[in-house]
């Protein structure tokens, strides 16, 4: 039987092709995934090696350390400046410790720089735009940051860039820079280039150096670091060291940790973060596999119908039912072993692939060679051949049950059509309970978990229980279209039709690869849609401001710079804004403060009591949803308790005199900014909205940075940007799935093209008796062409209406924390998802087609 299978594969060979390439496809993509996710882990431990490299003892300020005990380098992101006791006089006792070798004093912060253009490099991550001290050796060199050219910074009005950074904003060597740490723009001359392999940069940070005193005073305060990095002598005991050195630090207020301590920290996120990402990867694989096994599954059961005068041979001479499964199942394997071990190489170049693709995200992962574990190939043809034998295991056992007196019968009999009962019945109860839980998810909120994994539960049940029904649907479904393919094409279209409908279980299996891979596009397609037009409603829902102004760090803007910008020409208003939080009769809130005159001009506000024009000093509105939980009406105090900026609390006594309809523009409560500001924590402005005087809303822009100085940390949005900027994220992450979920979509179209040869090659009498009744072969091959239109359109509606109805009822779960959210259909796109199955129908009919049509007639007619 082993040569029998190996035989049997080599007799049909062009008829297992798309089966080779479907699971070629999915184990590239698993064995791709596998190889990426060992190769991230190397370079991220590779990265963290070097940066741990010569560390024995790390000192820091216990505020860093309980932030990320495992970071290393720049740990201060918010540019804070809090007072430590990692002073110089610490580092040189450190210093005079024995088995110290050398110290390491670092201070970190964020510099977001302004390229030559003008415009600020990387502002909307202003997080990865990192800081720090150059720290030169006896050599005058700083090991950490290889000099490429120039020198090193070594004056206040000097810095040094990385090369990435430099060549981004086209700066070089003499160059003035104009850079902002967290107020006013700054400038210093670029007198060095380095390289760095920090994966914060090499993904699309920036990297400013400075010498340490000029560090110090724009992150830190003379003489204090935020960090102290020490290293030790050959033979000295690390955990010995780190108890000398703690000794020396007060009790509260800085920690050592051993270099080892911190490499086991960063191995577990390192491991924790790849493990994470690899599992997503492989879920989407995963989808491809699934929709390859229809593919497969259909394969086999067309060669094993194919081939039963064959088989009902071997039984008659003697094969077992054993032993035609097993013949089966070799068969497949071999398949499934010889697809595998291409795929696992195509894999490599996906591998290849990803990390650059998830960079586009903001995903910060290193550079790196290939890593190929042992497990990665194992994994890979493990999963390949056991997703081809599992997929061929049913019609193996159909092939068992073709009893011996088969050989005598005619090759031209179709086999018996077999009942859709019990299908059908099943098919009903799967989608009617994932129907039923989908309508009970609709009313669930998405903040437990448990609701997305009943979500998840019932999505699953749904779309296994529509594909069980595809058979007892496609009749009526493509009934209907063949009467249009009838009306236009005559003869070619109702053959078709009668094609299409000859097999419902052959046409359901090739549409339901179809359906999953649409099903789950348009789910994330409508869902993607509906969320991004309530976030744009959101950015700007009472706001008639044509710009706000903001600052890109976390310390705000001046209190003064709305009167700078009420100044400037054409601006008809500029309300200034800032907030804290309070809480009154046991309800926490967000308070925002503002000019309310000014504010008037800048926000829509729709008021149900009261007006904005009685706000003022100890006077304050409030929003229907907090007035509603905390009891409140108009005439009411509120007793409010209120920070004072430095983790006090102080209570403030304000009086309602406005109740208004919450809006993202004001959360909770409005009140004046005298009110608000000695409550915030800087002291200073979150922004400023900025009416403009009509038709002079377009040149405003340079005017307003140039009033507040031109800081590369001013943003200046106006609308538009505004809810780009809120739904950009969003629109990445959908495009990132699409490319994901293309492989399914492409193994599904394969699944198309597979069943439509495999029946020219079931239908070759056939097809020669139409050639000889006056069917010519453009005739034949608008047959095959139509018929693969109708059995792609068929899978497509299945899925998009499938996917329409997952996203209405999943969507219920974001009202709570997305109120503007309502399911809206985005029409272009679904029609879009409709041209591209008419598309994939037309392109996986050509080859078939062709075939058909190239068929001699005499030799068609004399096939068996």
């Amino acid at each position: 039987m082993l040569r029998t299978a190996l035989r049997n594969v080599l007799a049909h060979k062009a008829r297992l092709i798309m089966t080779a390439l479907a699971v070629l496809l999915g184990v590239a993509f698993v064995s791709g995934t596998l190889v990426f996710g060992d190769t991230t882990a190397s370079a991220f431990r590779n990265a963290s090696a070097q940066s741990l490299k010569d560390v024995a003892v790390s000192v820091r300020d216990e505020q860093a350390s309980e932030a990320d005990p495992a970071a290393v380098g720049p740990t201060n992101p918010s540019g804070d400046r809090p007072t430590t006791m990692l002073d110089t006089r610490l580092a040189n006792k450190i210093r005079a410790l024995p088995g110290v070798a050398s110290i390491r004093a670092t201070v970190n912060g964020q510099a977001t720089l302004a390229g030559k253009d003008g415009r600020p490099v990387n502002a909307d991550s202003s997080w990865q735009n990192l800081a720090t001290n150059y720290l030169p050796g006896k050599d005058g060199k700083d090991s950490h940051f290889p000099l490429k050219e120039g020198r090193a910074p070594a004056a206040g009005g000097e810095l040094a860039l990385d090369a990435k950074t430099a060549r981004t904003a086209g700066y070089r060597i003499g160059d003035t820079v104009r850079f902002a740490t967290d107020g006013p723009a700054l400038t210093k001359k670029l007198v060095g280039i380095v390289t760095t392999d920090d994966p914060r940069i090499t993904a699309g940070g920036t990297l400013t150096l400075f010498d340490t005193t000029t560090a110090q005073k724009l992150f830190h305060a003379p003489g204090h670091f935020h960090e102290i990095a020490v290293a030790a002598r050959p033979g000295t005991d690390e955990r010995a060291l780190t108890a000398q050195v703690q000794t020396l630090l007060p009790e509260k207020g800085a920690m050592a940790t051993s270099g080892a301590d911190l490499a086991a920290q960063q191995s577990k996120r390192i491991a924790e973060n790849t493990t994470r990402l690899t599992k997503t990867l492989l879920a989407f694989a995963g989808i491809a596999l699934f929709v390859g096994v229809f593919l497969i599954a259909n394969t086999f059961t067309m060669l094993i119908a194919q081939r039963s005068r064959e088989i009902a041979l071997l039984r008659a001479v003697g094969a077992s039912r054993r032993q035609v499964v097993r013949s089966v199942l070799i068969e497949a394997a071999l398949v499934g072993l010889a697809a595998s071990a291409a795929g696992f190489a195509l894999g490599l170049g996906i591998a290849t692939a990803l990390r650059p693709l998830l960079n586009t995200t903001g995903s910060e992962l290193p550079d790196g060679p290939l890593v190929i574990s042992p497990t990665a190939p194992l994994a890979s043809l493990a999963v390949g051949v056991v997703v081809t034998v599992l997929a061929a295991w049913l019609p193996s056992r159909k092939a068992a049950k073709i009893a011996p007196v088969a050989v005598l019968s005619s090759a031209g009999l179709a086999p018996p059509a077999r009942s859709l009962k019990v299908r059908t019945v099943l098919g009903t109860l799967l989608t009617g309970l994932g129907v039923a839980v989908m309508l009970y998810v609709s009313t669930l909120k998405a903040s437990k978990e448990s609701n997305l994994m009943i979500a998840m539960l019932g999505s699953a049940l749904t779309l296994l229980g529509m594909i069980v029904l595809a058979p007892l649907l496609s009749r009526p479904l493509i009934t209907l279209a063949g009467k249009l393919t009838t009306r236009l094409f005559g003869v070619s279209g109702k053959l078709a039709k009668e094609n299409a409908l000859r097999n419902p279980r052959r046409t359901a299996a090739t549409a339901s690869a179809l359906m999953i891979g649409l099903t789950l596009i348009t789910g994330l397609t409508v869902g993607g849609y509906s969320t991004q037009r309530a976030m744009d409603q959101e950015a700007t829902q009472g706001l008639a401001a044509d710009y706000k102004v903001s600052n890109s760090s976390l310390h705000g803007l001046d209190t003064a710079a709305s009167d700078k910008i009420a100044k400037l020409p054409g601006v008809a208003a500029a309300a200034p804004v800032a907030s804290s939080s309070l809480e009154s009769r046991g309800a926490f809130a967000t308070i925002t403060g503002t000019d309310p005159k000014a504010f008037g001009k800048t926000a829509e506000l729709t008021f149900q009591a009261g007006s904005l024009h009685a706000v003022g000093p100890g006077k304050v509105a409030v929003s229907d949803t907090f007035a509603q939980q905390a009891g409140l009406q108009v005439g009411d105090m509120i007793d409010a308790d209120m920070s004072t900026g430095q983790g006090d609390r102080t209570r403030k006594k304000l009086a309602v005199v406005g109740i208004y309809a919450k809006t993202r523009a004001v959360y909770d409560v409005l009140g004046t900014v005298a009110d608000v500001l000695p409550s915030t924590d800087t002291h200073t402005l979150d922004d400023v909205l900025v009416k403009a005087e009509p038709g002079k809303a377009a040149g405003l822009e340079p005017q307003i940075r140039k009033a507040l100085g031109n800081s590369p940390l001013l943003k200046v949005q106006n609308q538009e940007q505004l809810t780009t900027a809120d739904s950009g994220s969003l629109t990445t992450v959908l495009n990132m799935m699409y490319g994901l979920l293309a492989m399914a979509v492409v193994i599904a179209a394969l699944g198309v093209v597979n069943t439509l040869a495999m029946s020219v090659f079931e239908r070759t009498r056939e097809i020669g008796m139409l050639r000889a009744v006056g069917l010519d072969r453009v005739g034949i091959k608008q047959m095959v062409r139509l018929e693969s239109v109708v059995i792609s359109l068929f899978g497509a509606l299945l899925g998009i209406g499938t996917g329409i109805f997952l996203a209405w009822a999943a969507g219920g779960m974001t009202t709570s924390a997305m109120p503007l959210y309502q399911t809206a259909l985005p029409w272009p796109k679904l029609g879009l998802f409709l041209a591209l199955a008419l598309l994939i129908g037309i392109l996986a009919a050509i080859w078939p087609a062709h075939r058909a049509a190239r068929l001699n007639m005499l030799r068609a007619i004399q096939a068996h």
